[in-house]
């Protein structure tokens, strides 16, 4: 399948809260990169990869219409004055036409990617979508990085003692690149850090895309 995919559309979501308490999406954010990109990154003068130069972007803030929870607000940087000051829409039909547009217009086949998706990011997707009685294409892929990195220690043997956070995506960055990311817990932020986190490793994440990867139609709302 990884052959077969022509564009990964990396994602990440800001939300009111953690999922029992039934999160609504106060940010959304997609940047589709080509696997060409992927496959052949550039490299910096110490030899870490680079971001693509061609990357398209859609990062959009969403009104929840429900509180954010004191820990979420914190840590996003996000609160309900703020998205409501800024008049910004409540997740609706005109956002999942842009969605819907977006995917349309990158190269097919399309596969989502997201840190700890197939838990958080593809489920609460899902759920907003149901609730506006509408959805994406099934046809796409999902992939999560988050078993596929400890899978890829498996095989390679790494003993190491994985504490809280090892498979974090700041805690990936860092083992990849000697320091912090930036703006994590920012919708664009999160994405470009995993991307970058994916091209550390990107032929072995290419080559693992089709035992790992899900059908967007068998993707389950994290709530009714």
């Amino acid at each position: 399948m990884a052959n077969s995919v022509k564009t990964f559309v990396f994602m990440d979501l800001e939300a009111t809260g953690i999922n029992y308490q039934h999160p609504k999406i106060t940010e959304i954010c997609m940047v589709a990169c080509h696997v060409s990109s992927l496959e052949n990154p550039d490299f910096d003068e110490s030899g870490k990869p680079k971001l693509p130069r061609v990357l398209d972007k859609l990062c959009l803030c969403v009104d929840p219409t429900k509180p954010l929870n004191e820990e979420a607000a914190h840590i996003t940087g996000l609160n309900n004055k703020m998205l409501e000051d800024n008049e910004k829409q409540e997740f609706n039909s005109h956002l999942i036409s842009l969605i819907n547009e977006f995917l349309n217009r990158q190269a097919q086949p399309v596969c989502l990617v997201a840190h700890n998706g197939f838990f958080y990011d593809f489920p609460l997707l899902k759920t907003e979508l149901e609730q506006q009685q509408d959805d994406i294409s099934s046809l796409l892929t999902c992939l999560d990085t988050l078993p596929v990195f400890k899978q890829l220690d498996k095989e390679n043997d790494d003993d190491h003692k994985k504490g809280k956070g090892y498979y974090s995506l700041s805690g990936l960055y860092r083992r990849a690149y000697g320091k912090d990311p930036i703006d994590s817990h920012y919708a664009e932020g999160d994405v470009l850090t995993l991307i970058m986190v994916f091209l550390s490793k990107a032929n072995e994440i290419l080559d693992h895309v089709s035992t790992y990867s899900k059908k967007w139609g068998d993707i389950h709302p994290m709530y009714s």
